[in-house]
């Protein structure tokens, strides 16, 4: 079963919801360059620079919060159509099947509810911090496209892993009620003991990929501190805005890996749906 010919019903209100994800995200862009102006005009003993900033606050929160209040209606419509058309559509015998693929399609709209908002304020805050930061200073910038690069390499060399154990994570999971049927309390721990195996295959390599992503960005930092005072910058409202652009850059490029691998998972999870 096709999953997108169900999204594709909701169109409209996904291209809501994504309008509002645009506005949100690029409001937050703004803020580390609001509270330089902030810093540098109160400096000069006035007080725009901190109304301006009270305004983009204020704004974030109303298109925050209404964003929220209609992703958690409009998702919770979503996941009543798909899991009740791909449970129907799995032959009567299979309830361990069915219990599992509808954990599995929880997690596919909890992705497109929660996940998928961060993903794309990651994406579109590091594509505007980077292009900031190149009008603040070349170097940093440039270290700043050698850091991504250097990460996203370390997670797509592990992509292969991190499929092939979310597979024998899933395998085993579906299972789980038919386990649980059969009260053999022998089954069940050997059910649990294979279930937490790929679990922890997979935060193992995660931490791995963490601890060498976070050693690139590490070294980013120091680097990104030092150049600008070596290149003359006094201004500490700008400097202070750069050094908050690198700190948002860094929370935004040490997320994206996290989606890449829960989009691995997603991508096996889709394949089994399909397979209906």
């Amino acid at each position: 079963m096709d999953i997108k010919t169900i999204l594709k019903e909701y169109k409209l209100k996904f291209g809501f919801t994504f309008l509002l994800l645009l506005l949100e995200a690029g409001i937050s862009i703004l803020f580390p360059l609001f509270i330089g102006y902030a810093i540098d005009s109160a400096i000069q003993g006035n007080h725009y620079g901190a109304i301006q900033l009270g305004l983009l606050g204020l704004a974030s929160l109303i298109v925050g919060v209404g964003r929220r209040v209609f992703d958690s209606r409009f998702y919770a419509k979503v996941y009543q159509k798909i899991g009740a058309r791909i449970v129907i559509k799995i032959e009567n015998d299979k309830s361990s099947m069915k219990s599992a693929r509808l954990g599995m399609i929880r997690e596919l709209v909890e992705f497109l509810e929660n996940a998928l908002p961060q993903l794309i304020n990651s994406v579109i805050g590091l594509v505007g911090v980077v292009v900031i930061l190149a009008t603040l200073n070349l170097p940093v910038f440039f270290g700043s496209l050698i850091a991504t690069v250097l990460i996203f390499l370390v997670y797509w060399l592990s992509s292969e892993r991190t499929l092939r154990f979310n597979k024998h994570s899933n395998d085993e999971f579906e299972k789980q009620v038919d386990v649980i049927a059969t009260n053999n309390e022998k089954e069940l721990k050997f059910h649990l003991k294979e279930m937490m195996k790929w679990n922890i295959k997979l935060s193992d390599l995660e931490a791995v990929n963490f601890s060498v992503s976070w050693l690139v960005l590490l070294s980013f930092l120091v680097v990104s501190i030092i150049i600008p005072i070596n290149d003359g910058m006094v201004q500490y409202g700008a400097l202070f805005a750069l050094i908050m652009y690198v700190f948002q850059y860094m929370e935004s490029v040490i997320n994206l890996p996290y989606f890449y691998q829960y989009w691995l998972r997603l991508r096996e999870i889709k394949q089994r749906m399909e397979e209906i």
